[in-house]
């Protein structure tokens, strides 16, 4: 289809489109920092009683939510993201072999658990190579290995966070948080999925989160991995007025492109790619 001009707005997942173009070798690329990590699932109920005290339980409120961050010693930044009240840990895989974990909720928000995405920031020089498509090599290896540790049947790795505290494999999952994700998951160590740093960085992270939020560090809780696709490991370059700087008319654009963080920031990128448009068309 022939056109004055193409709106780019790839998903972070898109890794066709990123080989595709970096294989026209016009369109210029670069690796970026994303976060890694896992879901972390409570009862939902610990989560309402830390946020609403004695109200907990009241159907006006709903399920509790929460937001933490924190910054390590080690350079490290750890948050939580993606946040789903009373809902679920969901597959959310793209490739064979892989294994990828996101979460949701219902609209009524009344699973027994809440979970939300763990994360550890990542930056290039994590990924052992300067590739523009290094970022998604690192993803693949760490969704490979999912896969492996799970047991070659789309069940993920899942991990206590009492063991992950202690540094020790989980055994058995008979606690009072019992996991949610489909097709199911299976206990064992996430060392064995997650380089060390992100391991250690998640555990001092639930450290410092418990003293803000009780029942954060709950032994019980559960940790189900990985957690990869926090955002583009590919940023598409483009010039100020958000136009590749040497394919003419070509916009890259939003989440996918390295230009955005979420939907709202993506979406608001669209909206001035649209503008730059209009200014060019006028």
């Amino acid at each position: 289809i022939e056109t004055a001009h193409v709106i780019l707005a790839v998903g972070h997942s898109a890794r066709d489109t990123f080989k595709m173009l970096f294989e026209k070798s016009c369109v210029p690329m670069e690796p970026k920092p994303f976060s890694v990590g896992a879901r972390i699932e409570h009862r939902a109920e610990t989560i309402d009683r830390a946020q609403y005290g004695d109200f907990a339980g009241d159907p006006a409120l709903g399920a509790a939510d929460y937001k933490l961050n924190v910054h390590l010693e080690n350079g490290r930044g750890v948050y939580t993201f993606c946040m789903c009240p009373g809902g679920y840990v969901v597959g959310a895989a793209s490739e064979t072999g892989s294994v990828v974990t996101n979460g949701m909720s219902e609209y009524a928000r009344d699973g027994q658990n809440s979970n939300a995405a763990l994360l550890v920031g990542i930056t290039p020089e994590d990924f052992g190579s300067a590739h523009p498509l290094a970022g998604i090599a690192f993803q693949r290896k760490i969704e490979r290995a999912a896969f492996e540790a799970g047991g070659g049947a789309y069940s993920a790795p899942c991990q206590r966070v009492g063991d992950l505290l202690e540094n020790r494999a989980t055994t058995a999952l008979n606690g009072s948080v019992q996991p949610t994700y489909r097709p199911g998951v299976v206990p064992g160590d996430l060392r064995t999925v997650l380089p060390d740093y992100i391991c250690d960085s998640m555990a001092e992270g639930i450290r410092r989160m418990g003293r803000r939020l009780r029942g954060f560090d709950d032994p019980d809780a559960l940790l189900t991995a990985p957690e990869t696709r926090s955002s583009s490991p590919v940023r598409i370059l483009r010039n100020e007025t958000r136009e590749c700087p040497t394919v003419r008319g070509l916009f890259p654009c939003g989440e996918g492109a390295g230009y955005a963080g979420g939907i709202t920031s993506a979406a608001v990128d669209g909206l001035r790619c649209a503008e730059e448009i209009l200014k060019q068309s006028l």
